[in-house]
């Protein structure tokens, strides 16, 4: 009779100890702890109050690793997990070396998929064995309280990119002339497309007085916002030089040095930018390490704009700057890109190349420049087949009529 009262009297005891178990661990939870923390009270909550005198808790967050064991001759902290245990998604007694000195294998899981493997031992001198049953439930209590803090990071950093992403998209549109010359002497046309949602290429047209303007395009090394950001403070610079001066040489200057000083050398810019002057009938222009422009005109035919200076960014002070300058132009039709027009591949890993766009300009001078933008973006998407873009594209085009 004793004994049976004993026994019952334990097994109220354990029972008491399991409940007294899950109110500290859902107190842990609701207090918010951290990840380290939770762990920390479940290797306390189990070594005090449960019947197992081995254990080692394998998490799965990327990749698997221990993050609590205790009573083993072996240091689970610092052991792999093998795939065959990964495969296993019941209760088993049947392991590999290390793990055989474990009685029992627990996977935890949230709906089909294991979040968690609880190998655990009882302790020796123990009569009763180990309550399966509650282990798990308590390990899937607080392996699911992790698993939805790392949900709620994840979606709060996601919440984070994607406002940071919408700043950097209103960031670049600014970058872009709100609206082009397309009159009648006087033609600019356009055309964008960004590999990503944010790219790091930038065109721009720029009246400078009564007689100048500037046309330009420019191409950040690196994608995304922190290209943006970078291209964007470029523009306002070279809007605000171009207030200023309009000589290229002291405006290539001062930009190469701020673009040395925030990106320290990480980050560089490909850049052309070319004043025409309306009634010297002159351009100007500086190429600095840009995709050579194409020029185009009646008497001389088409030719590349390659005089200029290396990439900005990249030295201080630049090693050489030579203007590029072309007289007796009133009429032309000038057609800037970026590598990403070149740059693209057909499934044959051909790149599309330059010589394509200059026979179809040789062949097309005086053609609308919307149609020459459509029919050469329909003649890339032809050409690269089944590939993807893998960069932005950005085309500028310049057409200038006889008086």
């Amino acid at each position: 009779m004793e004994t049976n009262v004993q026994s019952l009297q334990k097994k109220y005891y354990l029972k008491e100890m399991e409940v007294n178990s899950l109110l500290e661990i859902t107190q842990a939870i609701n207090d918010n702890l951290n990840e380290e923390a939770l762990f920390r009270i479940y290797d306390f909550t189990i070594r005090a109050n449960l019947n197992i005198g081995k254990l080692a808790l394998y998490v799965l967050d990327n990749e698997w690793s221990c993050r609590v064991n205790f009573g083993t001759s072996n240091d689970f902290l610092d052991t792999s997990l093998p795939a065959s245990i990964q495969k296993i998604k019941a209760l088993s007694s049947d392991f590999e070396t290390p793990f055989d000195e474990f009685e029992i294998l627990i996977p935890v899981k949230h709906k089909t998929t294991v979040l968690a493997y609880v190998f655990a031992s009882s302790v020796d001198s123990a009569e009763e064995g180990i309550n399966t049953t509650f282990l798990q439930a308590l390990s899937n209590l607080i392996i699911v309280a992790i698993e939805n803090q790392r949900l709620t990071r994840r979606q709060i950093r996601q919440e984070a990119f994607r406002k940071e992403l919408e700043i950097a998209k209103d960031v670049q549109k600014l970058l872009f002339p709100e609206s082009l010359p397309y009159g009648v002497r006087l033609k600019v046309e356009a055309s964008y497309l960004p590999h990503q949602s944010v790219g790091g290429d930038y065109y721009d047209y720029i009246p400078i007085n009564e007689n100048q303007f500037l046309i330009c395009i420019a191409d950040v090394s690196g994608k995304g916002i922190p290209a943006a950001i970078m291209m964007s403070n470029f523009q306002a610079s070279l809007r605000t030089l171009l207030r200023t001066t309009p000589n290229l040489t002291q405006i290539i200057e001062i930009l190469n040095y701020q673009i040395l000083e925030n990106a320290k050398g990480e980050n560089f810019i490909t850049f052309f930018g070319g004043i025409y002057d309306h009634k010297l009938n002159t351009l100007v222009y500086v190429n600095a390490g840009h995709n050579p422009p194409f020029l185009y005109n009646r008497e001389n035919g088409i030719r590349t704009l390659d005089e200029g200076c290396t990439v900005l960014g990249m030295f201080h002070p630049l090693p050489f700057i030579n203007e590029g300058f072309v007289t007796d132009l009133d009429s032309f039709m000038l057609f800037l890109y970026t590598d990403g027009l070149t740059e693209t591949e057909n499934e044959n890993n051909e790149e599309y190349g330059s010589d394509r766009i200059r026979d179809y300009l040789e062949k097309n001078p005086y053609k609308d420049l919307k149609e020459i933008h459509q029919e050469l973006l329909k003649k890339l998407d032809k050409f690269k087949g089944k590939n993807d873009y893998r960069d932005d594209i950005t085309i500028l085009s310049c057409r200038l009529e006889e008086r």
